[in-house]
C-alpha cells in the first residue's frame, strides 16, 4: 500500500474561530500532492456516525481511495454545503456551524456532559484555562499533601490546613490610588498599610499561600530542601520583628489596620475636599471600644503640601496631644512613624515579594535579588523558584512551587488532583494573552533569570482559535473506533528561538524590543526550552504552506 492509500499517513486538523460559524479541515501527508494526485474529489457528512468521508481516485487508475476523518463536538449545519478543493500541499474542507465554538449555548451543553459524568480532566482541557488561586477548593479538603507530578514524590511533611490568598499583582498600586500615593494628606497612611500589609504576609509555618500561578509554602514544611546545583544549608532565619525595630503588639496589629480601612473607606469626598471633620480611628481595650479622633482643621495647608509633611504632620500630632488635648490616639494610629519601617531586604523585595515569579515582568526585578531553581528531591524536575540576596543569604523561607509541576493527589491528572487543568504551555498563554491586555503589546522577549539573555520572541497573533488533530482512519475501521474529539482552545503566534542567533548579535534582540515596544519578561531556562519544544512540534499539525509567516515559524500553543 503506498502513501497516497494508507490514511494512517494522512493527518487532519481542525480549525475554528472564535464568534465564526465556520468549521475548517486540512487534510495532509507529507508524501502526497493533492492538487496532482487526487482525482475526483469528493467528501460526504455521516453526521449520524460523527465522520467524514473523504474519496478521491487515483491517478491513472480507477480505484478509489476512501479515508474516515472523525468530526468534534460542535453543532453543525446538516442543510449546508460542504466546500472542499484539492491543493498543492493539502485538501481543505469547510462546514457551516449553526453557532460558533464559543457561543454560551454551546457552553451550556459542556457543563450538562460535566454534570453527566463526563471525563472531567478532558472537559478541563475543551475549555479555555481560567486560572484563579482555587483558595476555596483547597480550603475545603480536610488537609492538602503537595506532589511532583512527575514522579508523584510526596513534597510536604504534613497536610497543610491553612490557606491564605495573597493580593494581586497590582496591589501596591491599589493601595495609592485608594489613599494617594504622595506624602501628604492620606498618602501617608498609603505607605504604612503597605507596610503592614507587607508584614502580615510574611511566610509562616503551616501556611500555604496562593495566587494564580504558585503556592508559596514555608520551606520547614517541606520534607527536603534542593536547589538546582544541589542542597544548600540555612540559617535560622532573623526575626523580622527584633530587626526591623516593630513590637510584636504592632506586628500583631492586623485586625487594628482592617479596622481603620473600613473607617477610611466611609470618608466621603465632596468638592474635592472631605467632608468629615476628623480621622477615625479605633482600639480595643479591656473588652470595651474606644473612639478617638482628631479634627481635620487642626492641619493646616501648609503642613499638608510642603515637602516632608507627613514629618511635620506627625510632629504636630504629637505636638496636639503633649498640649493635653482630649482626643487620644492609640498606640497604632497610621500616623505612628515606626510602622513605616522594613528591613533592607524586604525593602528590596517589595514589588516581586507578592508577584508573579513564574513569569516575572523586567521592572519587576531587582539586581540584588537572585532567583534558584527549586527541584524535586527525588526526579530533579523543576518544581519553583527560591530567592536570595546577592546570591548568598535568603530573601524569605518561602518556596514558590509552580502549579504546572506539582499536584494535589498522588495521582497526578486525575479527578483528585485539584492541580489537573494547569500546564507549563496553558499557563505561559493566559499570561502572555493577560500581558497584551495590560501592556498593549502583542510582542514578547523572554529572558533567562539566571543570565538575563536573551531566549525566545514570541508574537501574538491570535488568542481565540480552536482546533484538534489526528491521523485518518481506513473505511474498515468499526464505528465504535472513531475518536470522540473535543476543539481545544488555542493562541496563534510565530516565534523565533534567540538560541539560533549568533551570540555576535546580541544587539539585534534589543532593536526589536525598541522598534515594537515589545514586551519583557523572565522566565526559567529550563521552561523556556520546553515550551520552544512545544511550538516546535505544534507547528507540524498544519500543512507546510502554514508553517512559516514573515519568515518566522508560525504555530500555536493550548489556552
Amino acid at each position: 500500500m503506498s502513501n497516497l492509500e494508507n490514511p494512517k499517513n494522512w493527518r487532519f486538523t481542525w480549525e475554528a474561530q472564535s464568534h465564526s460559524p465556520n468549521l475548517r479541515l486540512f487534510l495532509f501527508d507529507s508524501q502526497a500532492k493533492p492538487s496532482v494526485q487526487c482525482r475526483n474529489l469528493e467528501v460526504q457528512l455521516n453526521l449520524s456516525q460523527s465522520h467524514l468521508l473523504v474519496s478521491w481516485l487515483k491517478v491513472g487508475e480507477k480505484e478509489e481511495v476512501s479515508l474516515r476523518v472523525p468530526i468534534p463536538r460542535v453543532l453543525i449545519d446538516s442543510e449546508a454545503p460542504v466546500s472542499f478543493r484539492a491543493l498543492d500541499d493539502h485538501i481543505e474542507i469547510k462546514l457551516v456551524l449553526l453557532l460558533p465554538v464559543d457561543h454560551p449555548i454551546v457552553s451550556s451543553f459542556d457543563l450538562m456532559l460535566d454534570s453527566s459524568g463526563y471525563n472531567a480532566p478532558s472537559l478541563d482541557a475543551a475549555k479555555p484555562l481560567v486560572m484563579g488561586t482555587d483558595l476555596k477548593s483547597l480550603s475545603s479538603m480536610e488537609g492538602v499533601h503537595f506532589y511532583c507530578r512527575k514522579c508523584s514524590t510526596r513534597l510536604t511533611k504534613s497536610p497543610l490546613r491553612n490557606f491564605v490568598e495573597m493580593p494581586s499583582i497590582d496591589w501596591r498600586e491599589v493601595a495609592d490610588n485608594w489613599f494617594g500615593g504622595c506624602c501628604c494628606s492620606f498618602g501617608g497612611i498609603s505607605e504604612k498599610l503597605v507596610t503592614r500589609f507587607a508584614n502580615s504576609y510574611r511566610c509562616a509555618k503551616g501556611v500555604c499561600l496562593l495566587n494564580f500561578t504558585t503556592i508559596l509554602l514555608f520551606k520547614d514544611d517541606l520534607v527536603a530542601f534542593k536547589l538546582y546545583n544541589g542542597t544548600y544549608e540555612y540559617q535560622p532565619r532573623p526575626d523580622f520583628s527584633s530587626d526591623s525595630g516593630l513590637s510584636e503588639d504592632m506586628l500583631s496589629s492586623q485586625e487594628r489596620t482592617n479596622d481603620l480601612c473600613e473607617k477610611l473607606s466611609s470618608i466621603h469626598l465632596k468638592d474635592n475636599s472631605v467632608s468629615t471633620s476628623a480621622l477615625v480611628t479605633k482600639e480595643k481595650a479591656s473588652g470595651n471600644e474606644n473612639f478617638s479622633a482628631l479634627p481635620l482643621s487642626d492641619f493646616s495647608e501648609t503642613e499638608t503640601s510642603v515637602r516632608g509633611c507627613c514629618v511635620h504632620t506627625a510632629d504636630h500630632i504629637q505636638n496636639h496631644f503633649d498640649e493635653g488635648s482630649q482626643h487620644s490616639v492609640p498606640e497604632t494610629c497610621p500616623v505612628d512613624q515606626n510602622t513605616s519601617q522594613l528591613l533592607a531586604n524586604q525593602k528590596l523585595f517589595l514589588n516581586g515579594f507578592l508577584g508573579n515569579v513564574f513569569m516575572a515582568k523586567s521592572y519587576n526585578l531587582s539586581m540584588d535579588i537572585d532567583w534558584m531553581e527549586f527541584v524535586c528531591p527525588n526526579c530533579l524536575s523543576l518544581l519553583g523558584a527560591f530567592p536570595f540576596y546577592n546570591g548568598a543569604a535568603p530573601i524569605d523561607g518561602g518556596v514558590r512551587l509552580f502549579k504546572c509541576y506539582v499536584s494535589t493527589s498522588s495521582s497526578a491528572g486525575g479527578s483528585g488532583d485539584l492541580f489537573r487543568k494547569y500546564s507549563l504551555e496553558r499557563m505561559f498563554t493566559n499570561q502572555l494573552v493577560e500581558n497584551a491586555k495590560d501592556e498593549l503589546s502583542f510582542r514578547t522577549l523572554i529572558r533567562d533569570f539566571k543570565t538575563k539573555s536573551p531566549l525566545l520572541q514570541i508574537v501574538l497573533l491570535n488568542p481565540n482559535s480552536w482546533c484538534c488533530s489526528g491521523y485518518c482512519l481506513d473505511t474498515t475501521s468499526a464505528a465504535e473506533s472513531i475518536l470522540k474529539l473535543d476543539l481545544l482552545p488555542i493562541i496563534k503566534v510565530i516565534f523565533s528561538d534567540c538560541g539560533e542567533t549568533p551570540a555576535s548579535q546580541p544587539r539585534v534582540h534589543e532593536d526589536w524590543i525598541t522598534r515594537n515596544v515589545a514586551d519583557v519578561v523572565c522566565m526559567f531556562a529550563r521552561q523556556v526550552d520546553e515550551l520552544i519544544k512545544s511550538l516546535s512540534s505544534a507547528k507540524d499539525i498544519l500543512p507546510p504552506s502554514y508553517n512559516f509567516l514573515q519568515g518566522l515559524p508560525l504555530s500555536s500553543l493550548q489556552r
